[in-house]
């Protein structure tokens, strides 16, 4: 779910600068939080799609307070798309990075609007079927797709040699644990689907599964994120 502003931009700690050493943002200087707020939002929003599939929680909890935990991870992910997007905008014209940067923001975005949608509608259905005992939420198609591709152009755009991601500073490894997490929600999508039609306990656990291993991923990068700007503010 979460990529690097710029993914093949050299940073400073205080500017994100083009390859040709032109100074796009000073982001440290104009607007500091946002980064650390877009980490928070997209790791809590990602912890509530971690523990919204595991079953034990599910019981602990009840269906009802399990779909609103996934509807408030989905809120959370809005609001760190729509940072993510403000953040990139600015390099938007920059270079083929920052147009790579601001496109997957964007569609990300778009993907977790998607997902708005259907975990409100997952409450509703708590709401109106108070024995609903089924799998409250998976993924949906089009935020998924959405995922994917948002996925697949920050890793394009990332720092590689070949398919294979080179190691050229703090946060090299995030756009591909990102594209990992997008993949994993995807498949969680399809044994949705499935489940859909099915009451095999197999079924409802490799949609909960990846679900969980997707947005664990996309909580290892807002993690990474968050102490990569610590790091840099300690330097400061």
């Amino acid at each position: 779910m979460w990529h690097r502003v710029s993914p093949a931009v050299d940073h400073d700690g205080r500017a994100i600068v083009c390859r040709n050493g032109r100074v796009v943002v000073e982001r440290e200087r104009l607007h500091p939080p946002a980064e650390l707020w877009m980490a928070w939002a997209f790791g809590l929003g990602s912890a509530c799609f971690l523990v919204g599939p595991i079953p034990f929680y599910a019981a602990l909890v009840g269906a009802r307070a399990d779909a609103i935990t996934f509807f408030v991870g989905s809120i959370l992910f809005t609001a760190g798309g729509g940072l993510q997007s403000w953040l990139a905008a600015a390099g938007r014209s920059a270079d083929a990075a920052g147009r790579a940067a601001w496109w997957a923001a964007i569609v990300q975005s778009l993907g977790t609007l998607f997902f708005n949608v259907t975990t409100f509608r997952a409450v509703q259905v708590t709401l109106s079927q108070a024995d609903y005992d089924r799998l409250v939420w998976r993924p949906d198609a089009y935020g998924s797709v959405c995922f994917l591709v948002s996925g697949a152009i920050a890793y394009r755009a990332s720092a590689r040699r070949g398919w294979r991601p080179t190691r050229t500073g703090p946060g090299w490894w995030q756009p591909v644990v990102n594209l990992l997490g997008c993949i994993f929600f995807g498949i969680a999508a399809m044994a949705g689907y499935v489940v859909g039609s099915s009451t095999s306990e197999v079924d409802q656990a490799a949609a909960n599964v990846t679900t969980a291993a997707g947005a664990a991923c996309f909580l290892a990068c807002a993690v990474g994120t968050a102490l990569e700007h610590r790091g840099r503010k300690g330097e400061h």
